[in-house]
C-alpha cells in the first residue's frame, strides 16, 4: 500500500470542502447510503476542487494526462442516510514525481461520517506513468 496520509477528523484541516445531499436511489437494501456511494462523492469532491484552484480535470485530459486511482482506503464511523447534507473536505499530500495522495473527512453537521484516502498516479492517455503537473505539486504543497 502506498498510502500515508492520516486522515484528520478535524474540518479545520482541510483546505476544501463540498456539500452534496445524498439521494434516494443511493441507499442499499437497509435504508443506508450504500458504501459504494462514499467513491463518487469524493470524486465528485476531487473535480470541484480542481475546478476551484482553475485547472478543471477536462483540462488535465486535454494537456494530454490523466491521474486515475491507484488504490483507496475508506474507513466507515457512521452512516450516511437519505437526504444528509454531507460536507466532503479534502487536503492533498505525500507528492511524489507520479503520485499525490488524497485525504478526505466526510461530516454531517460537523459529525465525523467517514474518513477516507485516495492514491492518484499520473498517466498519459496511452496509460504511460507520467510526471505530474508542477501545478498538482503547487496545489498540495505544504
Amino acid at each position: 500500500m502506498r498510502q500515508s496520509l492520516q486522515p484528520s477528523r478535524d474540518p479545520a484541516d482541510y483546505q476544501f470542502s463540498l456539500r452534496i445531499r445524498t439521494r434516494f436511489a443511493e441507499t442499499d437494501a437497509m435504508g443506508v447510503i450504500h458504501h459504494a456511494a462514499y467513491l463518487t462523492y469524493m470524486e465528485e469532491t476531487r473535480t470541484a476542487f480542481l475546478r476551484s484552484i482553475g485547472h478543471p480535470y477536462v483540462q488535465m485530459r486535454s494537456e494530454g494526462l490523466d491521474a486515475p486511482v491507484l488504490e483507496v482506503a475508506v474507513q466507515y464511523r457512521k452512516p450516511l442516510n437519505f437526504e444528509d447534507e454531507v460536507d466532503i473536505h479534502l487536503w492533498g499530500g505525500a507528492v511524489t514525481r507520479t503520485t499525490f495522495q488524497l485525504a478526505y473527512l466526510m461530516t454531517v453537521e460537523g459529525e465525523a461520517r467517514a474518513t477516507a484516502v485516495s492514491v492518484h498516479g499520473c498517466v498519459d492517455l496511452n496509460g504511460k506513468a507520467a510526471r505530474l503537473p508542477q501545478w498538482i505539486a503547487e496545489a498540495f504543497a505544504g
